[in-house]
């Protein structure tokens, strides 16, 4: 079984920072992120960039994981993301089902928005005020559900887990 976990959470929600926790408890884990994408592609993380050649490198690297994982070299594959939006969210659980996966849980940050924003002031790279507004209204217009998608969603509200049928 390809399992993976796709993050989905406002800016400053703590989807990186559990991320790097998991990662550091499971070695055998693989660790996709759009941030360190864009890194490696435009030479700065907070440079956007055109968004098919993300897309196109985020295919290669999930196909690569899954493969990884089928072969035993690996375990499970974090992918790191705001996926804020229903249609992006869908998007990547087909690319992700594309690729090889055939276990996708979500895991939603439901982080308060005035805990994000004020993250997000401490951060060296700063995502404007208004992008994370915006990725809110996207997020309570159109929760994380089931139907998006996923095997499994779980949520993460202050602290807690919180199974989603």
């Amino acid at each position: 079984m390809t399992k993976l976990i796709l993050l989905i959470g406002l800016p400053g929600s703590g989807k990186s920072t559990l991320a790097q926790k998991l990662i550091a408890e499971t070695p055998q884990s693989l660790l996709i992120s759009t941030d360190t994408i864009r890194g490696q592609l435009f030479g700065d993380e907070a440079i956007q960039g055109p968004w098919l050649l993300v897309w196109r490198e985020l295919e290669r690297q999930l196909q690569q994981a899954a493969r990884a994982i089928a072969q035993g070299q690996a375990t499970l594959a974090i992918y790191d993301a705001t996926n804020a939006a229903r249609r992006q969210r869908k998007e990547a659980i087909a690319l992700c089902r594309e690729t090889g996966f055939t276990q996708i849980t979500g895991l939603w940050f439901d982080t308060p928005i005035w805990l994000c924003l004020s993250r997000n002031r401490r951060r060296q790279r700063r995502v404007p005020e208004e992008v994370i507004f915006r990725m809110s209204r996207q997020l309570r217009d159109a929760p994380p559900a089931l139907v998006d998608g996923f095997d499994r969603l779980i949520r993460y509200h202050l602290d807690e887990f919180i199974i989603v049928e």
